[in-house]
Formats: structure tokens, C-alpha cells, sequence
């Protein structure tokens, strides 16, 4: 028979953590990517997906929608035509959303940068990128290790101080405009 003498004393089955530490690991292994592949790089991300890699194992779920994702991971050539549609897609995500420039043709215009007039030199120009995948194209250990690096980045966010820090700043500059702007009434007698 198993031992469960330390769930007598409560010293069991006890998290103690602050909440940034625990929203942040819950939001950071469990990013939802959204799917969305221009060029020879989605098929390196397919088969990162696929059975041999398994993106799930380490938390990461692909969705077709952008409502849906926090991650946005661009995996190929944009092209001008392109370029809106990828803005316009990023602005469709729910805060906090992270984009991810998988290969050269994502991040610098690859081997199309001097001579393509069509093709953007970055995706960074259009939306904010957090992770760089270098490659042509990137191999799936790759992207999994851009990943990783991700969920590193998203630990040691601070979510709580952050919203709560703009919203009295909001608030506190909102009164004092407003306590400012209307003099005080001074009763007559």
C-alpha cells in the first residue's frame, strides 16, 4: 500500500508560486499556432507537425483561425500582394500574440532580395516578429528550437504588472485631466 503520510500534515499536492510564474507557465506551454505557410518553408513546418517531430508533445496546437491562435509562424516568401493580407491576418489574432519568421525568404527576402521587386525584405516590415528561424529552408529541429525560445520568452513576461501598471496610468492621467480641465465651484452666498 502506497505511503500517504504527507497528505495528513498538508504538506502535499502544494503550489506556492507568485500568479505571473503560474499564468505565465500555463500560457507559455500551451500556445495555439496559427497555420499559415507561403512558400517551400511550410513544408518543413508540416512535417515539424507531422508524426516524427510532433509539435504537440510540447504543447503547441495548430489552429486554421487566427481568432484562435497566439502564434503566428510565417514560413515562406511574402510578397507584396501578400504583405496586407499577412497584416491584416496578424490583426485578427487576441492579445498577446507572437509572430515567428521561419527562413530567409521570411526574414530578409532570401535569394529573391536583390533582383525581386515583388518580394517584402522582412516580414518585419509589416508586423513585430519575436523569433527568427534562419534556413533555407529551416530543418524541423529548428523550428521546434525557435519555439522553445518562444516559450522562454513568454515565461519571463510580466502580464500582471503590465496591464494593471497601464491601466492606473490611464486611469490616474484620465482624473487628473479631467480634475484639471473643470475649475471648482464655489458656492455663493
Amino acid at each position: 500500500m502506497a505511503d500517504i503520510s504527507h497528505a495528513k500534515d498538508g504538506s502535499g499536492n502544494i503550489v506556492v508560486a507568485s500568479l505571473n510564474k503560474l499564468i505565465n507557465w500555463a500560457r507559455s506551454t500551451s500556445p495555439w499556432y496559427f497555420q499559415f505557410g507561403l512558400a517551400c518553408c511550410a513544408i518543413e513546418m508540416m512535417a515539424t507537425a507531422a508524426s516524427r517531430h510532433d509539435l504537440e508533445r510540447i504543447g503547441m496546437m495548430p489552429r486554421s483561425s487566427p481568432r484562435q491562435a497566439d502564434v503566428m509562424i510565417v514560413a515562406g516568401t511574402v510578397t507584396m500582394k501578400m504583405a496586407l493580407r499577412v497584416k491584416r491576418l496578424y490583426e485578427q489574432m487576441a492579445n498577446p500574440k507572437y509572430v515567428i519568421s521561419m527562413g530567409s525568404c521570411a526574414t530578409s527576402g532570401g535569394p529573391y532580395c536583390q533582383y525581386g521587386y515583388h518580394v517584402l525584405k522582412g516580414v518585419d516590415l509589416v508586423v513585430p516578429v519575436d523569433v527568427y528561424i534562419p534556413g533555407c529552408p529551416p530543418r524541423p529541429e529548428a523550428l521546434i528550437e525557435g519555439l522553445l525560445k518562444l516559450q522562454e520568452k513568454i515565461l519571463d513576461e510580466r502580464p500582471i504588472q503590465d496591464t494593471v501598471s497601464k491601466n492606473l496610468k490611464t486611469l490616474f492621467s484620465k482624473e487628473n485631466k479631467q480634475s484639471s480641465a473643470t475649475p471648482s465651484a464655489v458656492p455663493a452666498e
